[in-house]
């Protein structure tokens, strides 16, 4: 399947879009990692905002202040979350079983 064909004007447009959303997300990963936001905050937020919604569990996770990588993965793996999946694309049960892995 071909890439579509983008005029520079284009490219350039899509290019800054792109950059925008990645700071927003690193914004919001900051918020988790000094405790201004909290995972159970995140999951009622991904309802209505899209940036929430495409942003991946296991970097929230590992944003969470004394969660490194092994802990954000064993975490989810309790809450049977696989490892590439988005918070808009949890489902109720998965959602629970996190923030129970996440309280204990």
């Amino acid at each position: 399947m071909a890439l579509p064909t983008m005029t520079a004007e284009q490219r350039s447009e899509a290019l800054a879009k792109a950059a925008a959303v990645r700071k927003a997300r690193s914004e919001l990963i900051g918020k988790v990692k000094s405790g201004k936001v909290s995972v159970a905050e995140l999951l009622n937020k991904s309802e209505n905002d899209e940036l929430v919604k495409k942003t991946k569990v296991a970097a929230v996770i590992k944003a969470l202040p004394g969660v490194g990588p092994v802990k954000a993965a064993k975490l989810m793996d309790q809450a049977e979350i696989p490892e590439d999946r988005r918070i808009g694309g949890l489902g109720a049960r998965q959602r629970a079983a996190l923030l129970e892995a996440l309280s204990n």
